[in-house]
């Protein structure tokens, strides 16, 4: 059976984990969780590493929760607080590169965001979907979505739910790299060639500058999108939806 998340490193030090849960199609399986944070425990292991690319597999990168995690938070049998995964590119202490050469769901495209740098594909769609469902947006979402794609963009992503082409995303003039598809992966690698020809102390020293102001809101704006669950999430017609979506 092919691991969830693979891990691997080149000579000139990058780590590129790859998500390639076939059977989840990249959703948060808890093979995928578990993979994905197997993969960065060895990226903060290692200490000849000094930049990290993070793809998906043929036209998926990440997809979101899976129908038994939505059900369960429905429940209160758990907070995405407790799923302590959703930041680790951000936690990570080496520049993270998301090369989000496939679609980018929900929970996926928020996971994708808090990479240091982002790559999208002109083919593949890209959505913050929890509206959909008829409840708010969580893994801070609300914070980091309208902070990648601008106040405008990034509050109309989040509203509407709607999924968006890369192309599309690019002619709204989104500050990513917007490339085809087939593209992605090379240009996400050539560029982490770049951080590798750079010391890993001043790499870890940048790094820790630049997230520093998402690592100090990130635990308000948690608390805060938990409070808009426990209250969205009662609303009988939620589970309507997640089962409509999902078929039951």
């Amino acid at each position: 059976m092919a691991e969830p998340v693979r891990l691997t490193t080149t000579p000139e030090g990058i780590a590129v984990v790859a998500l390639e849960d076939r059977d989840s199609s990249n959703t948060f399986s808890s093979p995928f969780i578990d993979g994905l944070m197997r993969a960065f425990e060895q990226v903060r292991g290692d200490p000849g590493l000094k930049a990290v690319v993070v793809h998906g597999y043929d036209s998926y990168f990440c997809c979101g929760g899976t129908k038994e995690e939505l059900i369960a938070i429905l429940e209160g049998r758990l907070e995405f607080a407790a799923l302590p995964f959703y930041d680790i590119l951000l936690q990570c202490e080496l520049p993270v590169i998301a090369a989000m050469q496939g679609h980018a769901i929900g929970g996926g495209l928020v996971l994708g965001c808090y990479a240091d740098i982002m790559l999208l594909a002109e083919e593949s769609l890209y959505g913050a979907v929890f509206m959909k469902y008829g409840f708010t947006p969580g893994m801070g979402g609300t914070y980091i979505v309208p902070r990648r794609f601008g106040d405008v963009l990034g509050n109309e992503i989040l509203f509407t739910a709607k999924n968006y082409y890369g192309h599309e995303l690019r002619a709204r003039g989104i500050p990513a790299r917007v490339l085809k598809r087939t593209e992605v992966i090379p240009a996400a690698m050539a560029m982490a060639r770049m951080l590798a020809d750079k010391p890993r102390l001043a790499l870890t020293e940048l790094k820790k500058t630049l997230a520093a102001p998402i690592r100090l809101a990130l635990p308000q704006v948690v608390e805060t999108e938990l409070a808009m669950h426990r209250v969205t999430f009662a609303q009988p017609e939620v589970r309507s939806r997640i089962d409509a979506r999902f078929g039951r």
